[in-house]
């Protein structure tokens, strides 16, 4: 059986591929051990697109299941808008946008177009400033460099040597369990 990704690791897996594994050993336990405020603020952001509350359009889908075979990828979008031809990920906040947030919305963007959407706009609407950020839609050197993101990811050992960064161990929600580090959260 093919082993489907899920979107919402990719941006995790930039940050810290280790943290992927850490997700999936306490995935089963109590979600206050290891949750902040930045995860909890982005459930509860996601609960309007989760219950399709978000919108009361026709022709806008939400939280709709996706996949690729190509890229191997599952997940949901948050908001496509199909007269706009829109894909729309929601955060919370974005101080700046990181690769791997992009990303998660490209794996979108591929995914919706092999089951057949017409995508013709991206964006990134953050929700505490209501403002809508456009992404351009990736290009052919763009798509390989997402393929090859995603040969990474497939490849990932987690027994291997992990690259340890002290800043980023600092914002991870793993930290204070994680066997690869001494540092303490912010949080």
């Amino acid at each position: 059986m093919h082993n489907y990704i899920s979107i919402s690791t990719l941006n995790d897996y930039i940050f810290c591929p280790y943290s992927i594994y850490l997700h999936n050993v306490y995935m089963e336990t109590d979600e206050g051990l290891y949750h902040a405020t930045p995860q909890t603020r982005g459930r509860v952001s996601h609960e309007s697109v989760d219950t399709k509350k978000a919108s009361n359009k026709r022709d806008t889908l939400m939280a709709l299941p996706i996949y690729s075979s190509k890229f191997g990828l599952v997940g949901k979008i948050d908001i496509y808008k199909q007269s706009e031809k829109l894909l729309v990920e929601r955060k919370y906040q974005l101080k700046q946008l990181f690769r791997g947030q992009i990303y998660q919305l490209w794996a979108q963007y591929f995914c919706l177009i092999e089951m057949g959407y017409l995508v013709e706009k991206l964006a990134f609407y953050e929700i505490s400033s209501n403002k809508t950020i456009p992404i351009a839609i990736p290009t052919q050197q763009e798509e390989v460099e997402f393929t090859q993101f995603i040969e990474r990811f497939k490849n990932f050992d987690p027994s291997g040597n992990i690259e340890i960064n002290f800043n980023k161990c600092r914002h991870c929600i793993y930290c204070n369990l994680c066997d690869k580090t001494e540092e303490d959260n912010v949080y």
